[in-house]
């Protein structure tokens, strides 16, 4: 068939397969009995995508071909362009310069199209039981097929510094130079694709979106998804590799939690025949990020989607035709939209499961449980509402757990974050919560930070054998005692943290008294009222610059509304580790009164109490410091030390305030 008598004029070669009425029988029966989207396209978009190839095709030609050199040489090389229905009939169309031997007969010719492969087996064009992969994922791997990264490292180092010389033709020359099998050819192909292209977001929100010719995709470097996925199956039928375009739905960029699909599909992406097997990709998913705030594309590369497991694939991509799941039993079009979905970077940071496993929760009581399942130990975080509040998240050694508690009914957002093994927290889960319930006795504190409770991660800090491992503590009297061990070398500070307004960062503090022993820390802590704290806990190597490090926190509750402690007394740069304090533990004296005072101090010559007088304490047998002082006329009362008794120098190590007369 000809278009034009002219020396431009094509040549349009077609082959078509039917496969037997025995076959296409067989293959109507695994159809779902009800019609669903993706078959009405399959049926009304098959043939019809060729059809607008051609259509293409006939508008350059009528416009004369104009264009510069190197379109009109883009003009010159063969287009093939494949389509199947559902019913397994395949017709793939070539377009080439009328004088022009087709590569229909040369590399994609009919004998070698069912030749079969060395062991006589003919080569599927569409994929049947064998590509299949059992669904839900068997955690066995990422990959559809056994793969080791560090096998493409020189390749994929090669592959990313290919420039574009001429034509596409000499680009994937130049790429599969290094390569020796489909799989490191389809490999040097993605590289180059995901670190070369950017995906035009400007393009892809336009409602009649353009086709991309791939001498236009080499030449601005920018395309949409449909560009990514046609300039893939290109290259990889230049590289003489098998590849296709499967367009569908996706949960990708501006994609809302619960969402559902209909009308055009919004993606396209690929699958490669390897070994035998059909395998999936997408490059434009590969290759970055678009910024829902700004719009911009940023090249980030993502290995999640070379190869991915179907059973993950499904997550976020769902075809036109189901054979294209590559999955036992395929996913129905309601089954997409309401599993839970899970990004690349749950997977990438090597995240296992979620619970619930559905996007969307309802809060019982009040409150909303979710737990993570991971290989490796992980740091979380999450936001509600876009704040790190209302909500207790403790690590697990596997995983981690998050109970949340929104602070108003009707709808909230959800967001779980992970770190991996990168510095940066990646967004991992969304999930929308329905409250129908506000529980007014768990308001949190604003302070509390996550996570709450030790874990394998204040372990790793140089935290050990907390004496409460749980994360919430229960206080009757409004005091508690805390105590863990301490690495060699570390230092430990703590503050607490109520909602009663702006409290000074010392004032934190001192409704704590620590006590620092030779490898262990008590922490004593008195509540200045009933209600709800977090305690905080930071560390710091000694012999390091910089500041204390946030490990984690404990929630204090108090139901008692008697409580009503005084803070302790401010302590000094030389109170030393191991000293202890027994008397008077209020850090706010009474007038006019004797008090007695006890303490233990390590290394220390004399003591004494400095008020409107000077009282000496002395040593007992038991080795405390012992003796007492009047406040009459004091508004403030100081422990001091002499630390050598050749000098004359004392040390302030205790401060205590007296109340008014």
């Amino acid at each position: 068939m000809e278009l034009k008598k002219d020396s431009n004029a094509v040549a349009i070669d077609m082959l078509l397969i039917v496969h037997s009425e025995k076959r296409r029988a067989a293959q109507a029966t695994q159809l779902d009995s009800q019609t669903d989207p993706g078959a009405l396209l399959q049926n009304r978009g098959g043939f019809q995508g060729v059809r607008n190839g051609i259509r293409k095709w006939q508008e350059l030609e009528r416009n004369g071909f104009q264009g510069n050199l190197s379109e009109k040489q883009c003009l010159q090389q063969p287009q093939v362009i494949t389509s199947y229905d559902n019913q397994g009939t395949q017709l793939t169309v070539e377009i080439h310069p009328q004088d022009a031997m087709p590569q229909l007969l040369k590399k994609f010719s009919l004998a070698k199209r069912l030749q079969g492969d060395k062991n006589g087996n003919m080569r599927p064009r569409q994929p049947g039981g064998k590509d299949a992969h059992a669904y839900p994922w068997d955690r066995s791997s990422l990959k559809s097929m056994p793969l080791d990264l560090r096998h493409f490292e020189k390749l994929d180092a090669s592959a990313s510094q290919v420039t574009v010389k001429s034509g596409l033709d000499e680009l994937v020359s130049d790429l599969i130079q290094e390569a020796h099998s489909d799989l490191e050819r389809v490999r040097a192909i993605w590289i180059w694709i995901c670190h070369h292209i950017e995906y035009d977001v400007e393009a892809a929100q336009e409602k009649d979106r353009q086709a991309f010719k791939p001498t236009d995709i080499l030449r601005t470097q920018k395309t949409n998804c449909d560009g990514y996925a046609g300039l893939f199956e290109r290259m990889c039928r230049i590289a003489g590799v098998q590849c296709v375009t499967v367009p569908g739905y996706s949960k990708g960029f501006g994609y809302q939690t619960g969402q559902s699909f209909s009308g055009e599909f919004d993606h396209a992406w690929n699958a490669v025949y390897l070994e035998g097997h059909w395998h999936l990709l997408d490059s434009t998913w590969g290759s970055g990020l678009v910024d829902t705030t700004t719009s911009k594309f940023t090249f980030l590369y993502n290995e999640f989607y070379f190869l991915t497991h179907p059973a993950l694939f499904i997550e976020d991509h769902f075809p036109d035709n189901k054979n294209w799941q590559l999955l036992k039993p395929p996913q129905s079009l309601r089954q997409f939209e309401n599993n839970m979905y899970h990004k690349s970077e749950f997977y990438n940071k090597g995240m296992l499961s979620a619970h619930p496993e559905t996007s969307m929760i309802r809060t019982v009581n009040g409150k909303a449980t979710v737990t993570i399942e991971s290989c490796a130990p992980t740091l979380f975080m999450f936001m509600l509402n876009g704040k790190q509040e209302h909500g207790l998240l403790s690590l697990r050694k596997n995983g981690m757990k998050l109970e949340v508690y929104p602070p108003t009914m009707g709808t909230h957002k959800l967001q779980i974050f992970a770190k991996g093994n990168s510095e940066i927290y990646s967004s991992v889960l969304e999930y929308t919560l329905k409250c129908n319930y506000v529980d007014l006795s768990v308001r949190l504190p604003a302070e509390l930070h996550q996570p709450v409770g030790p874990s394998w991660f204040s372990e790793q800090m140089g935290i050990t054998k907390p004496s409460h491992p749980d994360p919430i503590i229960h206080t009757s009297d409004g005091r508690c005692s805390i105590s863990f061990g301490v690495e060699e070398g570390i230092s430990v500070l703590a503050s607490l943290h109520g909602d009663d307004g702006t409290i000074t960062e010392e004032t934190q503090r001192r409704y704590i008294f620590q006590l620092d022993r030779e490898k262990r820390t008590e922490l004593k802590v008195q509540l200045p009222h009933a209600g709800k704290f977090a305690l905080k806990i930071f560390v710091k190597k000694r012999q390091e610059q910089g500041n204390f490090i946030f490990v984690f926190n404990y929630l204090l509750c108090c139901a008692n509304t008697k409580v009503n402690w005084p803070m302790f007394p401010e302590s000094f740069g030389n109170w030393g580790q191991g000293n202890e304090l027994l008397e008077p533990l209020s850090g706010v004296l009474p007038a006019n009164r004797n008090i007695p005072f006890k303490l233990k101090l390590h290394g220390i010559a004399k003591a004494l109490v400095k008020g409107q007088d000077t009282w000496p304490l002395t040593l007992n047998p038991e080795g405390y410091w012992e003796g007492s002082c009047n406040t009459a006329g004091c508004q403030e009362i100081y422990v001091m030390v002499l630390e050598n008794a050749n000098h004359n120098f004392y040390s302030y190590i205790l401060k205590y305030k007296v109340n008014d007369q």
